[in-house]
């Protein structure tokens, strides 16, 4: 008996990080696939944008489902409890390395940035720039007060993750002027998040689906997908200011509502310095 309480008195002592690990999860808002040099080759604009949050690691999201889970995984098994003190686009570089070592399909760099940068950033992607993997600039929001907010206002749903045979790259129509408002759909939404704007930031995330159908229908059409994707998008956002997927095929819903979504919570944006 005495043994049985000193183990749970030990489980009791655990935290959920000590679980999950410490390295920050990451939401990508609007403008996703913009880091993708295949994408942004077709950018009629001067650049392309796109917004990811860090998010505080208090519970374990689902694995493949748009959260940057096998990035963090990678942060993880490389650096362990605690980042190295160094420039953060060092990390990123590195990450990106390691992750994409021999891919023939290589992820995009939002990827690292979300898991490396805390709080909420625009990166800006020209294909110009480094061939289009990296960002050319980083904008980035520690503010309080506009961290509260998209807290307060954005809810996650899940939905499910990504089948096993699933891949979005099946079919693709790289039209320049859907590139182009990709590209400003994470420009949009950025400045949305700043004046707190709650119907600029549900527009901004609507037209990112959009530009996500057009561009790579397999994101929500796909024959391994069981969940009728385009249904449960167009509901959310006829009946809230707005919704995305937080990735291809599913994953999780993002909603933004000022009103509680039923069966959604919300998350902890990690802020600091970069």
């Amino acid at each position: 008996m005495l043994t049985m309480v000193k183990a749970m008195s030990s489980k009791k002592s655990l935290k959920i990080k000590d679980i999950v690990g410490p390295i920050q999860y990451r939401l990508a808002l609007a403008g996703g696939w913009i880091d993708q040099p295949f994408v942004s080759k077709h950018n009629s604009s001067a650049f392309g944008s796109m917004v990811v949050a860090a998010v505080e690691p208090e519970f374990r999201f689902m694995d493949r489902s748009g959260i940057g889970g096998s990035t963090r995984s990678i942060a993880l098994k490389l650096w362990g409890s605690e980042m190295p003190k160094v420039e953060p686009m060092k990390l990123v570089q590195q990450l990106y390395e390691v992750e994409n070592k021999e891919k023939s399909e290589p992820s995009g760099s939002q990827d690292m940035i979300g898991v490396v940068y805390q709080g909420i950033n625009r990166l800006d992607y020209d294909y110009s720039y480094e061939g289009g993997y990296f960002p050319k600039h980083i904008e980035s929001n520690n503010d309080s007060k506009t961290i509260k907010w998209l807290e307060s206002n954005l809810y996650i749903l899940p939905i499910s993750p990504r089948p096993a045979g699933y891949n979005p790259l099946g079919r693709q129509n790289l039209v320049p002027e859907w590139v182009t408002r990709l590209g400003q759909s994470g420009k949009d939404c950025f400045t949305a998040i700043l004046n707190h704007d709650l119907k600029g930031l549900g527009a901004s995330m609507n037209e990112c689906m959009k530009c996500w159908h057009i561009l790579l229908p397999d994101i929500f059409e796909h024959s391994t997908l069981s969940a009728d994707l385009l249904s449960l998008l167009q509901y959310y956002q006829e009946n809230y200011a707005g919704a995305m997927y937080s990735g291809c095929g599913g994953g999780y819903l993002f909603v933004v509502s000022d009103r509680q979504v039923p069966g959604a919570f919300h998350v902890k944006i990690k802020a600091g310095g970069k």
